[in-house]
């Protein structure tokens, strides 16, 4: 894992496209359309959100970001390794990385929303054992039954 680097990256960066169509591909296939809360692409470049990409040897392998939602609250978005490169513990090495961010950055809690289906267990294993436990909706989202919202103290 020599050549794996963690940078903070602008998300309309060109070779970032396959990132962005597999997750949109995944979250599609699993869920329902008005219980899909991901970023547009273009909606992820903003002060507010810090936006990180996980390269192997130069080439985008994973992403993740994470928005300031109110004041020492900020929220993970746009989590997703792709699936030829999971089970490397890249998403916990990913996760560890928005954590420290979060820690540097004044931010006290950090939430999430990820899906209820089967196909999110392993990132819900993840979150857990990162120490984000289940907890009632945050900030704009209301009750679904296809989310399940994680949070935790830094």
């Amino acid at each position: 894992m020599d050549a794996l680097t963690i940078t903070r990256e602008s998300p309309l960066t060109d070779d970032l496209t396959l990132l962005f169509q597999r997750h949109a591909a995944e979250m599609q296939s699993q869920t329902p359309a008005e219980s899909i809360h991901m970023m547009p692409r273009a909606d992820l470049d903003r002060p507010e959100i810090a936006f990180y990409v996980l390269r192997e040897e130069g080439r985008p392998v994973a992403m993740g970001a994470i928005k300031t939602i109110a004041k020492g609250h900020g929220e993970i978005k746009s989590m997703h390794v792709l699936r030829e490169n999971r089970g490397r513990g890249l998403s916990r090495m990913l996760l560890d990385h928005l954590l420290g961010h979060a820690g540097t950055t004044g931010l006290s809690r950090l939430s999430l929303e990820t899906g209820a289906q089967e196909a999110f267990g392993a990132a819900r294993g993840l979150y857990s054992r990162a120490g984000f436990a289940e907890c009632p909706p945050f900030g704009s989202y209301r009750p679904d039954p296809h989310s399940i919202f994680m949070t935790r103290d830094l």
